[in-house]
């Protein structure tokens, strides 16, 4: 089996669980090959877990969670001036509430990680499965995109470090670093806009990479299919994201 692109392994030597990690950042042809013998993703998934909950752990300590749900209704105009409406007791009621929601749902991201990545992996495969012809299993579509998510390990650890030091005001679960095209659209003027731009981040694109790259490592699909049916399924969901977000917002 040959793609477009790098050439896939050879040797048939399998990987270790290290080695599949850190080959997903150098040579992820050789770790996404290696899910052919091997489907396991519970590695990647840790890792992400970890760094994502001293993520949650430090916001929790140096920002807290109710400065972060108040900078998440900064880009919602409606919810934020339908609590700026509330006397003063029961806004801060109001704002207490959506702390600890977001506490909850930060501190259980590790299974809301799984069941994400899962609906993800469920619709890559049928569509590799059902429009492409391909043989893909559950579990090898959920080790690639458990490996194709590592990268937003970075993203955790800048986010981290900037909450830390008192670098991130303005800081959001939903954007933790500024590394999309968000900071070039006011949300108050155009949310849809905004939501869209968000989804253009570094992180997503580079994770999307590694998903067409691992589709086209354990099947016969060309990687420039792959990439286009990864991207695809980017761009729908960015869109209707950003249509909801706007609804709400």
């Amino acid at each position: 089996m040959s793609t477009a692109g790098e050439p896939l392994v050879t040797d048939g030597k399998p990987l270790t669980e290290l080695e599949r990690v850190v080959d997903t950042f150098v040579a992820p042809s050789k770790t996404f090959t290696d899910i052919k013998r091997n489907a396991s993703w519970w590695v990647p998934w840790l890792l992400m877990s970890v760094v994502g909950m001293a993520m949650v752990f430090t916001v929790e300590k140096k920002l807290t969670m109710e400065t972060a749900y108040e900078n998440q209704l900064r880009l919602s105009p409606k919810q934020l001036d339908r609590i700026e409406q509330l006397p003063p007791d029961q806004k801060a009621g109001a704002i207490k509430l959506g702390g600890n929601i977001t506490r909850y749902f930060s501190y259980s991201s590790p299974l809301l990680t799984i069941v994400f990545i899962g609906v993800i992996a469920v619709v890559l495969m049928a569509t590799f499965n059902f429009g492409l012809g391909t043989q893909v299993k559950f579990m090898q579509a959920m080790a690639i995109s458990m490996y194709a998510f590592l990268p937003s390990i970075l993203k955790s650890l800048i986010a981290t470090v900037l909450v830390g030091v008192g670098a991130a005001e303005g800081f959001t679960f939903q954007n933790p670093v500024a590394s999309n095209l968000g900071g070039l659209v006011d949300p108050n003027s155009s949310h849809f806009l905004y939501a869209l731009l968000t989804s253009i981040d570094i992180f997503t694109i580079w994770t999307l990479i590694l998903t067409g790259i691992g589709y086209s490592c354990i099947t016969r699909v060309k990687r420039g299919t792959c990439m286009g049916v990864v991207f695809g399924w980017w761009i729908v969901m960015a869109l209707v994201g950003a249509g909801f977000g706007a609804l709400f917002a």
